[in-house]
């Protein structure tokens, strides 16, 4: 395996020191630094290294930027992310931009390399102290999309809902909510209407995936 390297870093001293670490691996070769997201864009157009190992806060545009911008021209190019802190919004936005890895910078040098030689392989790495706050983060948008997902309606709306994920029919629900076939009707219409939903089909779909169950008051 040889692995080119682009190291981009705003700090000189950052950059010598992990190119001094890398020279003693015979696999690793740093062909280009920068300081910058803009030279770093540059450079990675130019150089076209295997692996970037970027800075997350650069002068101007962030390290994410730039990572965005270099994937979108070259998505065979791997970036790590290099950051002092496991911070939660960071993360998750370099994550988004297509970042392969997300190291802190008191990372080891074993465990950096180990991370190089991963992320070459196509395979994508955390830093364990942030791969728990992946999850955290993954459960919490989860539940808040539940949540959401029936904002909009009226406990006597997510009851009719309810009744029609198991299959009832206008009149079946009338029955069992004590109110006309007219009634319900309308109420099934204003349903699809805030769901945005054009038919019973697609709101039981949509009312089974997230979990209405969860959600029908109790009292019912």
């Amino acid at each position: 395996m040889h692995l080119r390297i682009l190291l981009v870093d705003d700090h000189e001293v950052v950059r010598i020191g992990l190119k001094t670490l890398l020279s003693a691996y015979p696999e690793f070769e740093v062909v280009a630094e920068a300081a910058d997201a803009q030279e770093a864009v540059e450079k990675a157009l130019y150089v076209q290294p295997d692996v970037v190992i970027m800075d997350v806060r650069l002068p101007g545009k962030s390290g994410i930027e730039a990572t965005r911008e270099i994937l979108a021209r070259r998505p065979e190019t791997r970036v790590i992310m290099l950051t002092s802190y496991a911070e939660d919004e960071m993360l998750f936005d370099a994550i988004a931009a297509g970042a392969a890895g997300y190291v802190l910078k008191q990372i080891g040098s074993d465990d950096l390399v180990r991370a190089l030689k991963t992320v070459a392989r196509g395979e994508s790495l955390l830093d364990p102290a942030v791969t728990q706050k992946v999850f955290e983060q993954v459960r919490t948008n989860a539940r808040r999309a539940e949540e959401e997902a029936f904002a909009s309606l009226t406990d006597q709306e997510l009851v009719i809902l309810s009744l029609i994920t198991r299959g009832l029919t206008n009149k079946e629900i009338a029955r069992q909510v004590f109110l006309s076939e007219k009634t319900v009707r309308n109420y099934v219409s204003s349903i699809l209407s805030k769901l945005n939903l054009s038919s019973r089909a697609e709101a039981a779909a949509y009312a089974v995936r997230h979990h209405i169950e969860n959600h029908v008051p109790s009292s019912r």
